[in-house]
Formats: structure tokens, sequence, C-alpha cells
């Protein structure tokens, strides 16, 4: 259950299918950072568990692997309230309602949380193996960065009741 103005952290992918165990290791290194008023959590990246996830929560932050076309390693912070990603780009997942597809029936629907960021890296392979690539690996310091920088600012905004 969701806790009104507290944060929720969905990291999305499949650790064993390389690059895209992206958004599952980073989410389990936020959690052993232990940020107060951050609830982390991990998911495949199923559209409708996804919308079911972040019901309560008005602060959302997704981290995943992405496959957009642009130079391998390139470090992603989408504003998803108010940019729609085009289908295909997050590689993650294999349903077809997906993280893109749950942001936009939640649009539609008007279950988008207050904020609703998406970080992610762009990933070289996706194949059956363990590891991320080098190329997702050398980024994952200013990956990281980013999302403490939001949370940071996040936690700033919520005053108390």
């Amino acid at each position: 259950m969701g806790i009104e103005g507290s944060i929720l952290l969905i990291g999305v992918g499949n650790e064993f299918r390389t690059d895209d165990g992206l958004g599952i290791l980073t989410a389990r290194e936020i959690r052993r950072r232990g940020y107060p008023g951050v609830r982390v959590m991990e998911a495949n990246g199923e559209g409708t568990s996804l919308l079911e996830s972040w019901k309560g929560y008005d602060r959302v932050l997704i981290v995943d692997a992405i496959c957009s076309g642009a130079a391998r390693g390139t470090v992603h912070r989408i504003d998803l309230r108010t940019k729609s990603l085009p289908r295909g780009f997050l590689h993650s997942s294999t349903h077809g309602f997906g993280v893109a597809e749950a942001v936009e029936m939640g649009r539609q629907l008007d279950r988008l949380p207050d904020v609703l960021l998406l970080y992610g890296i762009e990933g070289c392979q996706f194949d059956t193996g363990a590891g991320l690539t080098d190329e997702v690996v050398r980024n994952i310091p200013q990956l990281l960065s980013l999302i403490e920088a939001d949370i940071s600012s996040l936690v700033a905004t919520v005053t108390p009741s």
C-alpha cells in the first residue's frame, strides 16, 4: 500500500539477461543505501502490475535498461508526466503491455503519480547471462547521482503534517 508523501522506486528488469538487470541491481543499491521515506521494489516490467504498484504514491521513480538507439552507455532521465515513451524504447519488457504502455494507460485513466521519472542507461546486450556490460557499468555512478539528487529534492518538498 502506498503512503502519501513517500517515494516509490521501482527497479525493472531481469538480472539474468545481461544489461536488462540494470533496474534490479540499481534498486538493490538504492535499498542498501537506505533512504528514509523511499520504498524500493523490484519488478519484471509487466504493465498492469506497475499500475497497481504505484497506486497511492505521489512520487514514483522507475529505473530500467534503455534501448532507444542512442549511444551505448548514454544515461537517461525522463519526466514521464510530460513525455510519452515510444513503444520499444525500453528493452526490459517481453510483455505486450510493459512500462511505456502502463504509463500511457495511467495517463488515460488519470492514474499517474504527481511525479513520475524514468532513469536508465542505454543497454548494449540483452542476451541470457548475468552481469552488466562495461558500457553500462561505467555510467552507473552518474545514474545513481541523478537518482540521489532527485530523491533529496523530493524528500525536501514533503512537508511534515
